[in-house]
C-alpha cells in the first residue's frame, strides 16, 4: 500500500482481511494514503496527494508502534519512507525496538528531509524530492523502507546488501516487476581484501 501510494500508482491486494489492517488503513490515512475495501480486497487508487494530516488542537501529528492491534513494528520503516512524500511534517515514533530508525542517514543521502531525534524517534518533513543513490540495507524493514524510496525517487539506485530484503521479501524484484516497477537484480563487483 505504502509504495503505490509513494511512487502514485493503483494497487489492489486480494484476499485480505479488512479487520487486521484497520490499524495500518488509520496510520496510512495520517500521511493522506487514502485506501477502499472491496470485498476481502484494499484498493489504493492512483495519483494520490498525500497530505500530513494534523492531530486534534492542531499537534504535530505522530505515528507511533505498539502491541496487536496498535500500528506494526514491522511498518514503521515504511511508514517513514512514505512520509517523505507526504506534505507536512510527522513524528515517526518507534516506541518498541530501539535503533530501527538507524537507517535514516540513507534515506537523508537520498534527499529526505529527516531529524533523528533519539533511537526511537524521527522527524520526516516532507515532500521531499528524493534522487537514486547507492546505499545499503542494514535489516529487512529499513530494506523495504530504502526500496519504496529508490523507487518514488529521481534517477537509478543501487541497494547493496539485498540478503536483507530478501529475507522478509520473497521475489520481490520480480513482483515489482510484474506490477511495472523497474527494477533488476546485478551481480555484485568482488571487492578486493
Amino acid at each position: 500500500m505504502a509504495l503505490a501510494a509513494a511512487t502514485r500508482g493503483e494497487l489492489r491486494v486480494r484476499d485480505t482481511d479488512p479487520n487486521d489492517l484497520t490499524m495500518i488503513r488509520r496510520q496510512f490515512k495520517r500521511l493522506g494514503l487514502t485506501s477502499h475495501i472491496e470485498g476481502n480486497d484494499v484498493m489504493v487508487p492512483p495519483e494520490q496527494v498525500l497530505q500530513v494530516r494534523s492531530d486534534i488542537g492542531d499537534a504535530t501529528p505522530k505515528i507511533e508502534d505498539g502491541p496487536w492491534p496498535a500500528f506494526p513494528a514491522d511498518l514503521t520503516s515504511i511508514a517513514l519512507a512514505l512520509a517523505t512524500q507526504a506534505d507536512g511534517q510527522i513524528l515517526i515514533f518507534e516506541k518498541m525496538f530501539e535503533n530501527r530508525l538507524f537507517f535514516v542517514d540513507k534515506l537523508v543521502a537520498m534527499g529526505a528531509r529527516i531529524i533523528l531525534c533519539d533511537p526511537h524517534r524521527a522527524i520526516v518533513h516532507g515532500p521531499c524530492r528524493l534522487h537514486g543513490e547507492r546505499v545499503d540495507s542494514p535489516d529487512i524493514r529499513a530494506g523495504m523502507a530504502i526500496l519504496i524510496a529508490a523507487l518514488a525517487a529521481e534517477g537509478t539506485s543501487e541497494i547493496g546488501n539485498i540478503i536483507q530484503i530478501d529475507r522478509g521479501y520473497e521475489h520481490i524484484d520480480l513482483r515489482l516487476r510484474e506490477l511495472g516497477a523497474r527494477i533488476e537484480r546485478v551481480g555484485a563487483e568482488p571487492v578486493p581484501a
